[in-house]
């Protein structure tokens, strides 16, 4: 196994975390701005407001792209282990 071939492993893992990260982070990240768009107008400042409605959306947002986000970890994995006999041969 080659220097290159565990940077070529670790960049595509990378790639997979930040792939699965996304939809989740990107759903807080709008929720977050809108709840801090109405505190900002409505001049409350309650820091839990914005938890609950984060908590809701995220879980929205696994229940959608759950199903994308297992087979991207499948197919990751299955090619992880079909590339075995090239990485130590």
């Amino acid at each position: 196994m080659t220097p290159e071939m565990v940077i070529d492993i670790g960049k595509e893992a990378g790639m997979v975390v930040v792939l699965l990260s996304a939809p989740t982070l990107l759903t807080a990240l709008a929720i977050g701005l809108l709840v801090g768009m109405i505190q900002a107008a409505t001049q409350i400042q309650e820091m839990t407001l914005s938890f609950i409605p984060k908590l809701l959306a995220m879980g929205v947002a696994l229940v959608l792209a759950g199903h994308w986000m297992l087979r991207l970890v499948t197919e990751y994995t299955i090619r992880l282990y079909h590339s075995i006999p090239d990485l130590i041969g």
